[in-house]
C-alpha cells in the first residue's frame, strides 16, 4: 500500500464518508522547493525541501530516513502547533506548509525537512512571516503539473464527502460539519479581553477551480498572540523563536504591538512633511516612543 493510500485508508472506513470524483488528476509540484527558517518553537534553524512525487504516494515528511505520511493517524496533541509523530520521530509546526499545499492543489510529495541538530529526533517546520503566504509563493514559481504514477499513468483525484453530521466540543469550543455540495466553512474567535480582537467571524465558500481565493484571503492570514501570555509561553519552552516578524502580538491594554503596514483609515493631512517627518507618524501610529519632540 502507498503512503497515499494509509492515509485515505482510515477515511474509506468510515461510513461518514463517501468518495466521489472531482472530475481532475492528481497533481505535483513542477521543481524542487528549497527554503531555510526560523522555526517559532525551537527558535532553530530548518530547511526544508519539498520534491515531486508519484500520483498516489500523497504528502509524506522525510525526516532523518524516516517517512511520516501527513495524515491524521499520526498527529498528536501539541500545544500551539500542529505535529506530526511516527518511530520517535517528530515534525511539529506542519500547519502552514500543509495548508499551501491542499490550498495549490499539490496532492503529491516528499518534504524533506533537515534540522540544525543532526542528533535531535524532532524536526520544526520554518514560520517565516507567520502565515502559508511564502510557501504559495514558492509553489507557484514552480507551478503544479498531472502526477504520474510508477507504470506513466496519471490518477483520478477523488474528494471526500460528508454523508451525515459531525460535531466535537471541547469546553466552550466547538467544530460542526453537515453535508454539503460545496465546501463553506465559518469560523469565529473570541478574545473578550483583548479589545482590538473581541469576537470575530469569517465566512466563505470554497473553489474548487480557482485557487486564488485561497492565495489572497487565507495564505496571507498569520499567526497571532497575546502580548501579556508570552511570557508564560516561553516558560512552557514555546515561541523560542517569536517575534513581531512572524507574528501578529495584540495587548489586553495597548492593542496592536506590531508596526503599522499600509495606510491608517483616516483624515491625513500633511503639508511639507518629508522623509523623516514620515517616519516621526508612522512610529506615533506605532505606539514607539517619539526620538524627536522638534
Amino acid at each position: 500500500m502507498t503512503l497515499r493510500g494509509a492515509a485515505v485508508e482510515a477515511f474509506k472506513s468510515s461510513a461518514l464518508i463517501s468518495w466521489r470524483s472531482t472530475g481532475k488528476l492528481q497533481q505535483t509540484i513542477g521543481g524542487c522547493i528549497e527554503k531555510t527558517g526560523r522555526t517559532l518553537h525551537s527558535g532553530n534553524q530548518s530547511t526544508v525541501r519539498i520534491w515531486p512525487e508519484l500520483a498516489g504516494k500523497g504528502r509524506y515528511f522525510d525526516f532523518s530516513s524516516n517517512l511520516i505520511p501527513a495524515s491524521i493517524d499520526f498527529a498528536e496533541e501539541s500545544p500551539l502547533c500542529t505535529t506530526l509523530r511516527k518511530d520517535g520521530h517528530t515534525v511539529r509546526t506542519v500547519e502552514h506548509l500543509l495548508s499551501a499545499l491542499e490550498g495549490t492543489g499539490v496532492d503529491n510529495c516528499r518534504i524533506e525537512i533537515v534540522n540544525s541538530d543532526d542528533n535531535d529526533p524532532s524536526a520544526e517546520v520554518p514560520i517565516f512571516d507567520g502565515s502559508a503566504r511564502e510557501w504559495v509563493e514558492a509553489i507557484e514559481q514552480v507551478g503544479v503539473t498531472v502526477a504520474m504514477d510508477s507504470n506513466g499513468r496519471n490518477c483520478e483525484k477523488l474528494a471526500p464527502y460528508l454523508t451525515q453530521p459531525v460535531h466535537v466540543s471541547k469546553g466552550d469550543s466547538v467544530i460542526s460539519a453537515f453535508p454539503s455540495k460545496q465546501i463553506s466553512i465559518s469560523y469565529g474567535i473570541n478574545f473578550p479581553q483583548v479589545p482590538d480582537l473581541s469576537l470575530q467571524w469569517f465566512s466563505s465558500v470554497f473553489s474548487t477551480t480557482d485557487n486564488s481565493f485561497y492565495s489572497k484571503q487565507i495564505a496571507p492570514s498569520r499567526t497571532f498572540c497575546i502580548y501579556e501570555e508570552v511570557e508564560k509561553m516561553r516558560s512552557a519552552g514555546l515561541i523560542k523563536g517569536g517575534s513581531l516578524e512572524n507574528a501578529v502580538v495584540f495587548s489586553r491594554s495597548k492593542g496592536l504591538m506590531n508596526p503599522v503596514k499600509g495606510l491608517p483609515v483616516a483624515n491625513i493631512i500633511a503639508y511639507k512633511g518629508g522623509h523623516a517627518l514620515h517616519a516621526e507618524f508612522v512610529r506615533q501610529l506605532s505606539g514607539f516612543r517619539s526620538i524627536s519632540n522638534s
